[in-house]
């Protein structure tokens, strides 16, 4: 099985280009919001360490959001409980998908966190930065200082797209992922 790796910058279009792939995706971000909806005992583990912003189930991503901007050691503490989760279900997703062909890992801090294996082909979506700054804008979450936050703890765009095998240049059009795409896949065949 051929594991792809998405990377790039946050607003970059990483999860349009993973789904275009057409091969099962693991979406990290979609399975986050799966166990503040549904994950009674990641709640219970959230409340524990925060009880100021974890008081109620499901878990209102918005007090998640005010937890992270509070104070810069909220983050890590909600990294470290969400992330062994993320891990178990990547683990049951690969075992899910061992006969495929491929499979697409749409995960966040892929590098950072050292979830990707050494053979896994890593593809950095290349977006322009004023478009996707346009395009964070249009989110109905979005938050300049979130964001940053974010930021801060990943590598740098420039590391990443170093260590990638291919890049996809994403100009926020369907044509220009298809053409990145079957660059990619020619190459891996």
């Amino acid at each position: 099985m051929i594991r792809i790796g998405i990377l790039g910058d946050i607003g970059s279009g990483k999860s349009y280009v993973a789904k275009s792939f057409g091969y099962p995706v693991f979406n990290a971000d979609v399975e986050v919001g799966k166990l503040y909806k549904k994950d009674l005992k990641v709640f219970r583990k959230l409340k524990r360490i925060l009880p100021k912003y974890f008081n109620k189930f499901p878990i209102n991503k918005e007090l998640v959001s005010k937890a992270i901007l509070a104070n810069n050691q909220n983050l890590n503490k909600i990294i470290k409980i969400i992330h062994h989760e993320i891990k178990e279900k990547l683990r049951i997703f690969i075992k899910k998908n061992k006969t495929r062909k491929m499979i697409i890992l749409d995960i966040p801090l892929l590098l950072e966190n050292k979830i990707n294996k050494k053979n896994d082909i890593l593809i950095f979506v290349q977006s322009n930065k004023s478009r996707i700054n346009k395009k964070l804008k249009k989110r109905p979450n979005f938050n300049k200082d979130l964001i940053r936050k974010f930021k801060k703890i990943q590598l740098p765009l420039d590391y990443k797209k170093s260590k990638s095998n291919f890049i996809i240049k994403n100009n926020f059009t369907k044509k220009s992922v298809k053409i990145g795409i079957e660059k990619v896949l020619k190459n891996l065949q």
